[in-house]
């Protein structure tokens, strides 16, 4: 015999006594049953936990009647997916349609016949039993997809950061160069998100992307010699060509994971941007393309101002390091000329967030 715990419960709601004798008496020694005599009390008892299994429902009770009960049942996420069965004296092919347009799964007319009844209750809670099991089973896996995601996500995460660490780790002055960098270039895209020249672009995707992608600008300077990277004064022509090959050298090394792994990856061509083009100007004078305006890459107009701006309040061996003053004045007047306009605006109104990053992520630290 079934223990009572694990009986599938009805709910039955019907004014008149005799049909609630005669339904509890055709139902109990199968299910748990629970009866209300009117639509309040129905309501009650099927929105308290634990909920009914399925619910054998009147339509004709004072007060609050059948169709009003099964509307407001499926209103409510934790009831809408509970059957409900319409049992009633009314025979018209309307009123049936009615109550299945409601959402009723099955309808029932008066006067009641056992076997018919049983059979219909047990059919219903055995495609009831099988939605529940392929909801489980649907919720579980997509948690399991969230979940890899998110691990997919951290490990791009990790990855990029321990390549990029293990790159500056050749320049003893970068410190947390990229970790400053990472965080300027997603304040400047969210400040920038909802603008008409960049809300198509910039989504909580795209910028979720560039802020795992950000480390990587310069992963190229691991092809740069020491002596031209480690210079303590100005670089000659030669010198500062090969390390302008730093941007090409980045973008080849990504295109080789590309074909490695045989597949387009959102997260690689947003790096692979930045990486090639951080150094254009707005006006057509940076380099390795010599592109302008917004032929440059978005990804990579965020991250020249970001580099900048680190770079001039960032000791160097060639150089000392300046205030955030000073540093977000050059920036200002480089608007149209090295920067995106928008993009600079966008700093000046986030200048004191720039400052927090810096003395968060400080080299001293």
């Amino acid at each position: 015999m079934m223990d009572a715990s694990n009986k599938p419960s009805v709910l039955v709601i019907d004014d008149t006594p005799e049909n609630l004798t005669l339904i509890n008496g055709l139902l109990k020694d199968r299910y748990k049953v629970k009866v209300a005599n009117n639509g309040e009390r129905g309501l009650v008892l099927a929105t308290t936990a634990p909920f009914p299994d399925v619910i054998l429902l009147d339509i004709m009770m004072p007060g609050i009647d059948g169709w009003e009960v099964c509307q407001r049942l499926k209103a409510l996420p934790e009831t809408c997916e509970i059957p409900v069965i319409f049992l009633t004296a009314r025979v018209d092919a309307d009123d049936e349609r009615k109550g299945l347009e409601l959402g009723a799964v099955d309808y029932i007319t008066k006067p009641i016949n056992p076997p018919v009844l049983l059979a219909r209750v047990q059919t219903h809670l055995t495609v009831k039993a099988s939605a529940d099991f392929l909801r489980d089973k649907n919720h579980y896996l997509e948690q399991e997809v969230e979940k890899r995601t998110s691990e997919v996500k951290h490990v791009q995460e990790a990855s990029a950061f321990a390549l990029a660490a293990l790159a500056e780790t050749r320049d003893n002055d970068t410190g947390n160069h990229i970790r400053r960098t990472q965080h300027y270039v997603k304040v400047l895209a969210e400040a920038l998100k909802n603008h008409p020249r960049f809300s198509a672009q910039l989504t909580d995707v795209f910028i979720a992307e560039l802020f795992r992608s950000a480390p990587l600008h310069d992963i190229g300077k691991v092809g740069v010699p020491d002596r031209i990277l480690l210079k303590p004064g100005k670089l000659d022509d030669d010198e500062f060509a090969i390390m302008k090959s730093h941007t090409t050298l980045g973008r080849q090394a990504i295109e080789l994971a590309e074909r490695h792994l045989g597949v387009n990856i959102p997260f690689l061509q947003v790096t692979k941007d930045i990486a090639f083009s951080h150094h254009e100007r707005w006006d057509g004078k940076g380099y390795p393309q010599s592109l302008a305006g917004d032929a440059i890459p978005l990804g990579a107009r965020l991250m020249a101002l970001a580099d900048v701006y680190d770079a001039l309040i960032s000791k160097r061996v060639y150089k000392n390091s300046m205030t955030h003053e000073q540093a977000a004045s050059i920036i200002v007047e480089e608007r149209g000329r090295q920067f995106d306009p928008d993009v600079v605006d966008a700093f000046s109104f986030h200048q004191k967030t720039f400052s927090e990053i810096a003395s968060k992520f400080s080299d001293a630290i």
